[in-house]
């Protein structure tokens, strides 16, 4: 009777091992970004006035469709009359038509953005362990912002990522100078997204905003986390380098602790002697 309980006292702490094993594991979730289409069915209803594509707009993503409407466009309160004839006779223009045409071509398949923005994020959450993954989306603006945050969403318009000689940048009515249309890229839209919503997180502090030099802090503190999370060297200037040197300095300082306070800020250490050219 004694061999038969310390048999089944073993088999019950393998299975408790088991058990704490599968939990364990489990409890580490993968994180999976996939951006959700609303482009899409935006797309369908502004060029061939679908309702039902309309109605899957204001039920299934009625918070972006606000914020388009709203923040983005700015043409009225989403609650209005009129405000759906509006919206569509807002994108009758040829202008936006032919937007609306080549960001559904050039973004037809999304995978390889899915991909970085998976691996983009992992990483940050190893920095950042408390980070939230916002619910990204794709939109068409009227090439107004690039990436939009906000209410736990991320919003990236396509519009704004066209290639850099895509010719309607080019046109002098739009005014992009070549810096501007250097990253108005597909290979800019992750290495976006992360800084927006870093931004969003973590805001410039008032003691920052103050002066250009803590202006430039903040923004360099920013790029680097981003090529961090992105793995390369997205963002090469002095600040972003004066950042690194002085995280490699300071291995004690989390990368919250970087974002949230003001380092650098009325100390020695804001310039550690390096050049442009370092």
């Amino acid at each position: 009777m004694r061999r038969i309980y310390i048999l089944l006292l073993a088999v019950m702490l393998v299975c408790i091992g088991c058990e704490w094993r599968l939990t364990s594991s489990d409890d580490k979730q993968e994180v999976r970004v996939a951006v959700e289409r609303y482009d899409r069915i935006q797309s369908l209803y502004l060029t061939t006035g679908d309702f039902s594509a309309l109605q899957q707009m204001n039920t299934v993503y009625p918070q972006q469709t606000r914020t388009l409407i709203e923040d983005v466009l700015k043409i009225g309160h989403v609650n209005d009359s009129e405000i759906n004839l509006k919206f569509l006779a807002f994108y009758q223009d040829s202008t936006l038509q032919t937007l609306l045409a080549e960001a559904e071509q050039q973004y037809a398949n999304m995978d390889d953005i899915n991909q970085e923005l998976t691996d983009a994020f992992a990483r940050l959450q190893e920095m950042i362990p408390d980070i939230e993954v916002p619910l990204i989306y794709a939109q068409i603006g009227s090439l107004d912002q690039s990436v939009i945050v906000g209410n736990g969403l991320l919003g990236i318009s396509l519009d704004k990522y066209l290639g850099k000689d895509y010719p309607l940048y080019l046109r002098e009515d739009y005014g992009y100078t070549a810096e501007q249309r250097q990253v108005m890229t597909r290979q800019n839209i992750v290495p976006d997204c992360i800084g927006f919503y870093l931004l969003s997180l973590f805001p410039m502090p008032s003691e920052y905003a103050q002066s250009q030099l803590g202006r430039d802090m903040h923004i360099g503190k920013v790029q680097w986390v981003v090529n961090q999370a992105m793995n390369e060297t997205v963002f090469n200037t002095l600040y972003t380098r004066n950042v690194g040197h002085y995280m490699k300095s300071h291995p004690d300082v989390t990368t919250t602790e970087l974002l949230q306070k003001n380092y650098f800020i009325n100390s020695a250490e804001i310039s550690t002697g390096l050049t442009d050219s370092d």
